[in-house]
């Protein structure tokens, strides 16, 4: 079982964004007021529960909470900012995005497996 890591400061995503020359990241950007990303969050976590894409960083950015961090990320990846959201990169570029209903545990799995 993977876990995800919670980041909440640029330094953190400066780090695991660089450190995603060595290893693929994955982002699950998270609304904790909304239903919807609620949803996503449960979906997520039963993919980390399974049989994850080993050796990834997984991280987690609480977009209210953690506003820099969230606008970052939409900036260093080009990929315009959604809640829910799941990015995945590798050598610092967006390899795939998808968010809202669309982020559902076969939907992750039939790209990152």
């Amino acid at each position: 079982m993977a876990q995800y890591r919670e980041i909440d400061t640029l330094e953190q995503w400066n780090e695991a964004f660089e450190g995603s020359k060595n290893q693929p990241l994955v982002i699950f950007k998270h609304s904790t007021t909304c239903p919807v990303s609620a949803n996503a969050h449960r979906e997520f976590s039963e993919y980390l529960a399974e049989k994850p894409l080993e050796n990834a960083d997984y991280v987690l950015v609480k977009v209210i909470e953690s506003r820099p961090v969230s606008n970052q990320i939409a900036e260093d990846t080009a990929v315009t900012h959604a809640s829910p959201q799941i990015l995945f990169v590798q050598n610092k570029e967006k390899v795939w995005t998808t968010s809202h209903w669309a982020i559902t545990k076969e939907h992750i799995s039939a790209v990152l497996d």
